[in-house]
């Protein structure tokens, strides 16, 4: 019986948990002689699905890995991208060569 009993307070608590959501967030510092060599960020969120878009947290529905909606998105983006470059290129060949022969060494 009373094992039943904290099985329910657990239930309580994640339910509580997911509802509300929680943060955990350290940060990890490797140094020698007040030197620092390396530092990890550690950022953890705990919540529902529904919880998390509220926040805005939605990043699995853009991921190419996770889902197949992302792919839809990739492809548009590709497309975006192409027709930039496009326009660049047609950018380009309208300047003379002399302004940017000019600009990259500036840079």
């Amino acid at each position: 019986m009373e094992h039943s009993m904290q099985s329910s307070t657990i239930v309580d608590v994640l339910e509580k948990i997911l509802d509300k959501g929680v943060v955990i967030a350290g940060d990890i510092s490797v140094g020698i002689a007040d030197v620092e060599l390396l530092t990890i960020k550690i950022r953890l969120i705990v919540a529902s699905i529904d919880k998390a878009k509220e926040i805005g947290m939605d990043w699995w529905e853009t991921d190419p890995y996770l889902t197949s909606k992302a792919t839809e998105n990739t492809k548009a983006l590709e497309e975006e991208n192409r027709r930039l470059l496009e326009r660049l290129e047609t950018l380009e060949k309208r300047l003379p060569a002399k302004t940017l022969d000019s600009n990259i060494i500036e840079s």
